[in-house]
């Protein structure tokens, strides 16, 4: 059975061998950090070194093969000053979502303004609406889950935007939404597994696409 404790351990003294004080921050995001992982979910390990190279990217690549459950691990890399540039928009959830084991990302907190969520809202919403149509002329109900995904990311950095709160769990979120937010994210929640073979709901479709539609015209200042 997968130990995130274990796993945690055997990342941090492995980076810590390859990279010695290089390291600036490294830890673990997504669902494992949530606690709402299962037991094949990936391990999403952050890693920010001083500085980049491919030969990093070469000795940390080995060094993931070493580890326990090494096929599960994916994530995300950087050098400090590149992150620190970064699109601010895609800094927010970023640096709410990880969980430092060492170090830290306190260098990218004046990046995490309320321009910068609004922004990421109306890059989310653009990215649900297109998805929808896809899924609908393209894809089929099989696609629900990525869209739920989606949909969770935007609801959290909509949350920030407007209240300065960013909530980490889907649970804690679920009990804050009311209206519209609420209702299109009730829909996106399947029981029992996402059907394949079969069209989108049109009902949904619907729903999703006055909802994304909206934030679009919002925060786009249409």
């Amino acid at each position: 059975m997968f130990d995130l404790v274990v796993w945690e351990a055997a990342f941090l003294k492995m980076v810590g061998r390859l990279f010695g004080a290089r390291v600036v921050c490294a830890g673990v995001q997504g669902s494992r950090a949530r606690g709402e992982a299962h037991e094949d979910s990936d391990v999403d390990a952050v890693l920010i070194l001083d500085e980049l190279s491919a030969q990093d990217l070469a000795d940390y690549r080995a060094g993931l093969q070493t580890l326990p459950y090494a096929e599960l691990a994916c994530g995300f890399v950087s050098g400090k000053r590149e992150l620190a540039a970064w699109e601010p928009s895609e800094l927010i959830s970023f640096y709410f979502d990880t969980v430092p084991l060492s170090g830290d990302l306190e260098f990218i907190r004046p990046a995490l303004t309320r321009e910068a969520a609004e922004r990421a809202v109306l890059s989310g919403a653009c990215g649900v609406y297109h998805a929808c149509c896809h899924a609908c002329l393209f894809g089929g109900a099989a696609e629900l889950r990525p869209l739920q995904k989606a949909v969770f990311f935007i609801l959290r950095v909509k949350r920030f935007a407007e209240t300065g709160d960013f909530v980490i769990r889907e649970t804690d979120l679920m009990m804050l939404l009311d209206g519209e937010d609420r209702n299109v994210y009730s829909l996106l929640v399947q029981p029992g597994g996402q059907p394949s073979g079969k069209p989108f709901p049109t009902e949904l479709a619907g729903a999703l696409l006055r909802w994304s539609g909206r934030l679009i015209m919002q925060y786009g200042g249409g």
